[in-house]
């Protein structure tokens, strides 16, 4: 499947920073429950290789598992061999998007301008991520749709919530990378599902 198929599913992708392999299957149980299809666990958390990989043993067949704040090429062999399919970067890391492609998963990396934005296409991105979309705009991102291939993915990140979806989807985002809004480190699957849901109800392009 491709990360349009994916995000057709549910555009919500949970960014679930912080998370340890023990929360990794009651989190990640309440997120798939509740309807969403990515899952994204950044390297900066604890231990993340194994939460990868209890996450794509219990629910790769139901949801794109993958890593966050990949910044190695390195890397892509490990998150690969846990079972994750899905690299996500805060940068405009070239190397790391094709280090992706080269194993056969799907890239979605972190841009600000147009210039790095077909930088990363031109390596075979399948989305872009504009990061950080608290110090851009709706804007921003429509004008950079304007000049960029018809189709491309792009996906606001950071300071993302229930009460910015709406303006972000008219803007043409395909996706919205959820982080505090949704899951915070220590937070009970209990919690993660509540919020989950009230995200879900929320956002434009899940009832349209």
């Amino acid at each position: 499947m491709t990360l349009h198929d994916w995000l057709s599913r549910c555009p919500l992708v949970a960014i679930l920073r912080g998370l340890t392999p023990e929360e990794a299957l009651p989190v990640g149980g309440a997120l798939v429950e509740a309807g969403f299809a990515v899952i994204e666990v950044p390297l900066n958390s604890p231990d993340p290789i194994e939460s990868i990989r209890r996450l794509a043993a219990a629910f790769g067949d139901r949801a794109l598992i993958g890593a966050g704040t990949v910044l190695d090429p390195a890397d892509v062999a490990r998150i690969a061999a846990a079972g994750g399919r899905l690299i996500v970067t805060p940068h405009a890391a070239v190397d790391v998007v094709r280090a992706a492609k080269a194993a056969g998963l799907i890239a979605l990396p972190g841009c600000f301008t147009p210039t790095e934005a077909f930088a990363l296409l031109a390596a075979g991105a399948d989305g872009l991520k504009l990061f950080p979309a608290e110090a851009a705009s709706p804007a921003v991102m429509r004008a950079m749709r304007a000049v960029l291939p018809p189709g491309t993915a792009m996906l606001p990140v950071g300071g993302i919530g229930a009460g910015n979806l709406a303006a972000w989807a008219e803007a043409g985002a395909a996706g919205f990378g959820i982080g505090s809004s949704l899951y915070r480190p220590g937070d009970a699957a209990v919690v993660v599902a509540e919020r989950a849901r009230a995200l879900i109800a929320a956002c434009p392009a899940r009832s349209a």
